[in-house]
């Protein structure tokens, strides 16, 4: 896996980030999996990767699309996510206010936070989509461990091949810092075309505030493109889409949740207006 020597990330953090790793067993996981079969299971033969896409992410060539990015994702993810990868991807759960019956995980990556939704809300259709089948595979392994039935995808988050108003709840963990700004505003514009009215999005991300406060804070991963996301608006990117309700919360500093509501039509507003307002004068009544 060629990787830039002369980056923030090789030349300081990576060090101290593989004191902590066991490499041998990463070895042992990668050497167990015949990569070219498993991944031709899900790979799209219809997809056409965005040259977004093929940059190098992290400084390693290629970024997603090679094994090594896939086996080393989770073991890194860790411990660079602070205060902790766990609680990070919680806040999000937490965040959800409907009861989903279906479920899409955008950017879904070695699906961490797909099997989370999985296991909050288990009587759920889950699905995760992602443009590099080898993270599909690793995310598929981490299911099948966990016992959890998850559908796996291999698509882009802007142009789905799903028909509108199909899920209850599109979530994106870690996903709008690695896209140009016109393309987080696509996939926004894709989760309005399907979700149900009344529907949530919910985007977990860095805090836009503390990265435009915190200019080395975009440089320590070499994203190419989080500078834009930080000097861009989730808030405003959801409501140009159309999302209603929309609401931002900061957690731990260095995170951000970011929720929007696909607008009832108004004939069900109403709907939803007249049963309160009956609702409301039989308390008064009795």
């Amino acid at each position: 896996m060629p990787v830039r020597k002369d980056t923030i990330f090789e030349q300081y953090l990576a060090p101290v980030v593989r004191f902590f790793i066991n490499e041998e067993e990463l070895r042992r996981f990668a050497d167990s999996i015949d990569w070219q079969a498993e991944s031709d299971r899900f790979r799209n033969p219809n997809l056409t990767y965005p040259v977004y896409y093929t940059q190098h992410f992290h400084s390693i060539e290629g970024g997603y699309l090679n094994i090594s990015a896939a086996v080393t994702y989770d073991p890194i993810t860790q411990y660079v996510l602070p205060p902790n990868e766990t609680w990070v991807r919680q806040s999000l759960i937490d965040s959800i206010q409907v009861q989903p019956s279906r479920i899409l995980d955008l950017g879904c990556g070695t699906g961490s936070t797909t099997l989370m939704l999985k296991q909050t809300f288990p009587n759920a259709d889950v699905m995760g989509i992602d443009l590099s089948p080898y993270m599909l595979v690793v995310a598929e392994h981490k299911a099948k461990q966990a016992h959890l039935n998850i559908d796996w995808q291999h698509h882009t988050a802007e142009a789905t091949p799903f028909a509108p108003a199909s899920f209850d709840l599109i979530t994106a963990s870690l996903l709008f810092h690695e896209l140009p700004p016109d393309r987080a505003q696509a996939v926004l514009e894709e989760c309005f075309r399907l979700l149900k009215p009344g529907g949530e999005v919910l985007m977990l991300d860095g805090n836009q505030k503390t990265l435009r406060q915190s200019e080395w804070l975009t440089q320590i991963f070499e994203e190419p493109y989080i500078q834009a996301y930080a000097q861009g608006s989730v808030d405003a990117w959801m409501g140009t889409a159309g999302f209603r309700a929309i609401q931002t919360q900061e957690f731990w500093w260095i995170h951000q949740v970011t929720r929007g509501v696909k607008p009832l039509p108004d004939t069900e507003l109403e709907m939803v207006e007249c049963d309160r307002t009956e609702a409301m004068e039989q308390w008064a009544i009795g």
